[in-house]
């Protein structure tokens, strides 16, 4: 693996492994092996998690940072959330992407279904303030 150089601001929050860890003071690191990380606007907290789409987003969250046994759980309430979200959307599209959003969880591929489940939220975004 070639490793990858982060820079982080002081202040900022990065979550490596399942561990939160605030930054200080202005540092670079360099990770040399494979962690499941986000750090800044990746990182949904709880409080935040209020819509439906961003509920997904915050399973699919949990689901690549979380220990085994939060993954698990996580997965599962993924499932149910993606169910609910599907069945009350009319966009096509959004089915798709949460049907591969699903596959790459249940595949191991967490990461990826983090990146579509952000599309979602995007998308939800987008249908509420053109409903406005």
């Amino acid at each position: 693996m070639t490793a990858l150089v982060l820079e982080l601001r002081q202040g900022d929050l990065m979550i490596l492994n399942g561990t939160p860890i605030r930054f200080r003071t202005k540092s670079r690191i360099e990770l040399t092996e494979k962690a499941n990380f986000l750090f800044g606007k990746q990182i949904l907290r709880p409080d935040d998690a209020n819509s439906p789409a961003r509920r997904i987003y915050f399973a699919f969250q949990t689901v690549y940072i979380g220990t085994d046994a939060e993954r698990a759980v996580a997965l599962e309430t993924a499932q149910g959330l993606v169910a609910e979200f599907k069945s009350a959307t009319t966009s096509n599209l959004a089915r798709e992407i949460l049907d591969t959003a699903m596959a790459c969880a249940s595949s191991g591929r967490y990461y990826d279904a983090l990146k579509l489940a952000r599309r979602i939220m995007n998308h939800e975004t987008a249908v509420l303030q053109a409903n406005q």
